[in-house]
This record gives structure tokens, C-alpha cells and sequence, in this order.
């Protein structure tokens, strides 16, 4: 499919089931954009991803320092074009897009995550380094997400410690997560070559699928997945600040 489809808002592709809030937007990037954002991933030098021990990222413009911070600097045009202003066209409601409230009013850092078949992460939070909105693209294969309340959160007391959700990432689909999904609830992806138990009653986005028909004998073989990570940091730093300024 080499075309992209957009909502009229984020109300439209809310997740009803999740915590607030949670949005689903399949189709988001084409099938040349995705071939084009796996190539340019491909091809920076090797000393830019960072080997961890059940999958390797990038961090862009640079990671932050070990205070949270973020030295100024632009994300890759290869990178931002075309998912930031694609992103920022779909207004929440009518006070503005989903960064409109956060520092710079744009996310201006992105993490890329490799997972082959197997892979995956534990679940974890991703703190309070960011602005509470996190926007991710998924490239090359699905993923599901499993989603829990932490342990003595507000959500953790509503729905009980067992609750969880799963969530359908497909192929240039964008997925948002804000608020009390953000702040009340952990995330993570199983270790596992084939995800299995797919259908409506198990996949909280299962009816904003853009095509359930490579799901429907419930399970699907995983293959290798880039994830695009966008969000607001909100330390930021110049790098003359940085360092003390470079003037004397």
C-alpha cells in the first residue's frame, strides 16, 4: 500500500479500552516511506547503534546526558520528514496536535530500536525525562506491546494488579501513548518469535487494525523490527551552555 490515511483528530482513533489515553493510527507512513526510513537507518555508520543484549537502537540527534539532557540540535531531516509534520497535522481536539502542551512544541528527539524474531524488552517506564507523550512508527514487521498498570498506581487500584493489555503494532503504523498511559503504566514486548492469541477479544486495537487478514488465524511470525521513538526531551541544553560556554 503506497499511500497514508489520516484522521480528522486523534478522537477518532482513541483506544477506548486503554488507560487515558492511547491512539492508533495505521497506514500513517506508505510503503516507499518505510522502505526509504529502513535504508537511511541501514547505512549510518556502525558507531552510531549501540549494541544492548536482546536489541540494538540509535539515538538521534545525539543520547542524553546522564542528567536527561539533550544537546541542541536537529533531528535528521531524514528522519523527521515526513513523520513530524505528518504528526502535528492531526489536531487532539480543537486546542491543538498532541505536543501542543509540551516545551518545544515538537518532539526533538527520536530512538530507534532493532528487534529481530525473539527480541524484546522488559517493562518499563520511560520517565520523566520526556514530556508525557511518546509517538511511535513501527517499520518492517508487527509487534504487540503488553501493557500494565504499575504497582500502586491510581490505574493499578481501578483494574487490579492482573490487568493488561495487549496492543496490535502493524507495519507503518503510529501509536501514541500520553497521560495516565504514560504515567501510571508500564510497557514492554515479549521475547517471542511468533505472536500468537490474536483476535478482538485479546488486541485492545483490534477494530483500528488497518488489515486483519494477515491475523486471522490468530497468530503471526515476527520478523525484524525497527521502532521510531518519538518524543519531547525537556532539558535541553546548547552546547556552549553545556560546557561551561566556550568563551572566555
Amino acid at each position: 500500500m503506497d499511500n497514508f490515511t489520516l484522521p480528522a483528530s486523534l478522537q477518532e482513533v482513541l483506544i477506548p479500552s486503554l488507560p487515558a489515553s492511547g491512539f492508533y493510527v495505521p497506514n500513517f507512513i506508505t510503503e516507499t516511506e518505510e522502505a526509504y526510513l529502513l535504508q537511511q537507518i541501514n547505512i549510518v555508520p556502525l558507531p552510531t547503534w549501540k549494541n544492548l543484549s536482546h536489541r540494538r537502537l540509535q539515538a538521534h540527534p545525539s543520547p542524553l546526558s546522564p542528567t536527561n539532557t539533550l544537546l541542541a540540535a536537529p533531528l535528521p531531516t531524514w528522519l523527521s520528514e515526513p513523520v513530524t509534520p505528518r504528526l502535528l497535522s492531526i489536531p487532539v481536539d480543537s486546542k491543538g496536535h498532541i505536543f501542543h502542551t509540551s516545551p518545544h512544541g515538537a518532539p526533538n528527539h527520536c530512538l530507534i530500536n532493532e528487534y529481530l524474531p525473539g527480541q524484546g524488552i522488559h517493562a518499563h517506564e520511560d520517565g520523566d525525562a520526556y514530556h508525557p507523550v511518546v509517538a511511535t512508527v513501527s517499520l518492517g514487521s508487527q509487534i504487540i506491546l503488553d501493557i500494565k498498570p504499575k504497582k500502586n498506581s491510581t490505574t493499578c487500584e481501578k483494574l487490579g494488579d492482573e490487568h493488561g493489555w495487549r496492543v496490535l503494532q502493524e507495519p507503518r503504523s503510529l501509536l501514541i501513548t500520553t497521560g495516565e498511559l504514560y504515567t501510571d503504566c508500564l510497557h514492554g514486548i515479549s521475547e517471542v518469535k511468533t505472536d500468537e492469541d490474536l483476535d478482538e477479544k485479546t488486541i485492545v486495537n483490534w477494530g483500528l487494525l488497518g488489515d486483519r487478514k494477515p491475523f486471522a488465524g490468530g497468530q503471526a511470525a515476527r520478523e525484524p523490527r525497527v521502532s521510531l521513538t518519538f518524543r519531547d526531551v525537556i532539558r535541553v541544553k546548547k552546547l556552549g551552555k553545556a560546557f561551561g560556554g566556550l568563551r572566555r
